[in-house]
């Protein structure tokens, strides 16, 4: 595609290979949103990529990164409110985050309507659980639309739009990470005339808008007769699909385990009882209608979903409720609510519930032929270097604690630097837990500065207000790095542009943290020495440990100069080199190579030219080339 931004938004009706995450940007300029907020978190990030592309004169609607995923969310409750149809996007785990206010959205009224385009993570393959999100929707009675590649996210999300807005309702859009990143062909419509802009709908006056306990009921009502009222609804009937020849047995799914089963039948034997399929695009409320149809119609039927067994329950209950015979068979053990249903999973599964629809067993894997890949701090990385500066100050009877981002990865070896992770924001209170029974062991946690933003400000507070005994190192790199570079409060800069900065120290100092030391990473010597005097001292003090993130510092520097970009990289003298890996081994960045007797090389690949390692060396043996190079 040669022109992204332009692709998105052009008149006419046209085809194009996306992945999942950009259908659904061309799905919001098609659907007239006005409103996006979102905090990123994969699977999720190249949604506002794709929105990025867009020209800011030719974008139909206002963007921006919020905060954290509760201010995301209520900022487009807010546009909602007012009558614009707004969207919200983040990924699995920032629901919890965003779900004080999510339970709520359900009982009040939405005139613009709210899609909130969720990203789950079966497999966990970027997030610390693989919570399954289908439990929130139920406990909060929102409608749910699953599609299983990125077709269906583009016509989805256009379905879930037009049911929030006919309905005056929030509606979620669940992608998973294969929808959010698999690439398809996808169909797109041609531009709807440009609609007059939407009145103003808040009318406080008018209408209640406060569930107090006096209200709950009469709102709870309305929550549960629209949630009646979307499973009869035509278009999110619409979304349900029924395919086979009249065999005996059923198979019911969703999402991109229906893609997985399609797979897997591929290998069905010839002539075998080969299973009709009812894929389910509406999973909440349950299309009770289609499945009741689906149920009494064939003898046995297969429920096959990743993650928790939400759909089997329903459908049990369903099936009881209504006197159904029909076998019903769902998650055989604890091994079937774990991962993602790939195609050669599906097909055990289905193996082991009908023996006789397959050949023979499934041809053995491929042995692994790589050597593990552990993911790594990248060449030049601030944090390596605090890392390994503030290890020196610390016993190992010391207690650390790790929070979210990419200085998580200090607890991988050598650096063994934060022995407990919950979530994001988690590590100062967390540290503050462990601080009161710590007997003669200090307390170190870590903090990164979009997190400090996002999470990190009520634990701080609480620190200082009640006397805990920490050590809180900000990781101060400048953006958000973990998740593609986003900006946040404390770089000067927003998604629209330049923006009022918040530094971190005039918020800690706001706060009432008065023990505050700022020091750069690369001063490695310097922050041991800070280290050391800051854990001698009583109460609660801060290390703003700074470097810009060398990734994006890099990259930066490339795109202005072009072929003339060049570094003056390190390498080894052979003649002084020692042999103790201490460059490998304790500080690892990895651009240094392991060779032939004990032998040590730079690779001139990885090496950005920082320069951060030469003080590691006892010998000496790192020098910088003395002309710039690659």
């Amino acid at each position: 595609m040669k022109d992204l931004g332009q692709t998105l938004v052009r008149r006419e009706a046209f085809s194009e290979i996306v992945i999942g995450n950009t259908a659904v940007v061309r799905a919001m300029v098609e659907s007239g949103v006005r409103s996006v907020s979102a905090y990123p978190g994969s699977p999720t990030p190249e949604i506002a990529d794709a929105i990025a592309a867009i020209p800011a004169e030719k974008r139909p609607f206002r963007f921006e990164f919020s905060t954290n995923e509760k201010v995301a969310l209520e900022l487009g409750f807010g546009a909602a409110r007012s009558g614009r149809l707004s969207a919200v996007f983040f990924k699995s785990v920032g629901l919890n985050v965003a779900a004080d206010s999510f339970v709520q959205l359900p009982l009040l009224d939405i005139p613009g309507g709210l899609v909130i385009i969720l990203g789950d993570d079966p497999g966990a393959n970027s997030s610390q659980n693989e919570q399954d999100n289908r439990h929130y929707s139920r406990m909060s009675y929102m409608p749910v639309l699953e599609p299983a590649d990125a077709q269906e996210a583009y016509t989805m999300f256009k379905t879930a739009a037009r049911l929030a807005a006919r309905h005056r309702t929030a509606v979620i859009l669940r992608l998973t990470t294969h929808v959010c990143h698999a690439k398809a062909k996808v169909a797109f419509s041609a531009l709807p005339p440009e609609a007059p802009e939407p009145a103003w709908g808040f009318y406080p006056e008018r209408e209640n808008y406060i569930p107090l306990a006096s209200t709950v009921f009469p709102l709870k009502r309305r929550a549960l007769e629209r949630l009646a009222a979307i499973e009869e609804d035509p278009e999110a009937r619409g979304t349900n699909l029924v395919a086979g020849s009249g065999s005996s047995r059923g198979v019911i799914t969703a999402g991109t385990a229906y893609l997985s089963l399609l797979d897997a039948l591929e290998e069905s034997r010839p002539g075998s009882r080969r299973p009709d399929v009812l894929k389910l695009g509406l999973v909440n409320p349950l299309p009770r209608r289609a499945v009741r149809d689906f149920l009494r119609a064939h003898e046995e039927v297969k429920v096959l979903e990743e993650l928790d067994p939400v759909l089997e329950t329903e459908i049990k209950a369903l099936a009881y409720d209504e006197g159904l015979t029909t076998r019903i068979l769902g998650k055989r053990d604890i091994e079937d609510r774990m991962g993602e249903c790939v195609p050669a999973t599906v097909r055990d599964i289905l193996a082991g519930t009908w023996p006789d629809l397959f050949a023979g067993p499934r041809p053995a894997p491929l042995p692994a032929a790589a050597s593990p890949r552990p993911p790594q701090l990248c060449p030049g990385c601030g944090h390596r270097s605090a890392f390994y500066a503030i290890k020196k100050a610390l016993s190992p009877e010391d207690v650390t604690v790790a929070d979210i981002g990419c200085h998580t990865l200090g607890y991988l070896p050598p650096y063994r630097m934060g022995g407990v992770l919950l979530s994001m924001g988690h590590s100062t209170a967390t540290a503050s837990g462990l601080s009161l029974f710590r007997e003669h062991r200090r307390v170190v946690c870590f903090l990164g500065d979009s997190t400090f933003f996002h999470a990190g400000l009520p634990g701080i507070v609480n620190a200082v207000y009640n006397g805990h005994e920490v050590l809180l190192v900000v990781m101060e790199n400048g953006t958000t790095a973990m998740t593609g570079h986003q900006d946040h409060p404390g770089t000067g800069k927003s998604f629209n542009g330049p923006a009022p900065k918040l530094p971190v120290r005039a918020a800690l100092e706001g706060l009432g943290v008065k023990n505050i030391r700022e020091v750069d990473t690369y001063r490695q010597e310097e922050l041991t020495s800070m280290v050391r005097e800051a854990l001698a001292e009583p109460g609660f003090k801060v290390i703003i440990a700074r470097h810009p993130c060398m990734l994006k510092l890099t990259r930066d520097a490339r795109r202005r100069a072009g072929a003339a970009w060049k570094v003056r990289q390190v390498r080894v003298d052979p003649g002084t080199c020692v042999k103790n890996h201490e460059c490998i081994e304790r500080f690892a960045c990895p651009s240094f190579q392991a060779r032939a007797g004990g032998a040590v090389e730079v690779s001139r690949d990885l090496c950005i030219g920082d320069g951060s390692c030469r003080q590691t060396c006892p010998a000496g043996a790192l020098v910088q080339d003395k002309e710039e190079g690659r």
